[in-house]
């Protein structure tokens, strides 16, 4: 099946896992991308940026396939580290990001200017007309 979602993220078939969390593991990602949809790691399901890291090149030796990584950006009074979660992202080669939560416009520049697409989440028309 051809589409603009197969034809932008390079898959089979128009299908995105979404993040969920302590569930979008390697495992599954990798399961996704060798099915022929886009896999996605949870991003804040691994407790560090390093920790992330591991987890990429663990989905590498299990697809040879495209994958992405969600980000979550929660409302807290301490953030988690998003400067290392983005920089391991960059570095890990992910070129699609699924981001949720909070506005993600803050890191866009970085993440464009990697060439990584983003997919922002939306549970309502309301926020999805705010992010478009």
């Amino acid at each position: 099946m051809k589409t603009r979602i197969t034809e932008l993220f390079g898959i089979q078939h128009p299908i995105i896992q979404g993040g969920m969390h302590y569930v979008g593991f390697a495992e599954l990602a990798a399961a996704v991308s060798n099915a022929g949809g886009l896999g996605i790691i949870t991003g804040l399901t691994q407790r560090t940026p390093d920790l992330l890291a591991a987890e990429i090149k663990r989905c590498r030796e299990m697809t040879d396939k495209p994958f992405g990584v969600n980000l979550t950006f929660l409302p807290t009074v301490s953030s988690p580290d998003y400067p290392g979660y983005i920089k391991a992202i960059i570095d890990g080669g992910i070129k699609a990001v699924e981001t949720a939560g909070n506005n993600p416009q803050k890191w866009l520049p970085m993440l464009h200017d990697a060439g990584v697409k983003v997919i922002h989440k939306c549970t309502s028309v309301r926020h999805s007309l705010k992010a478009q």
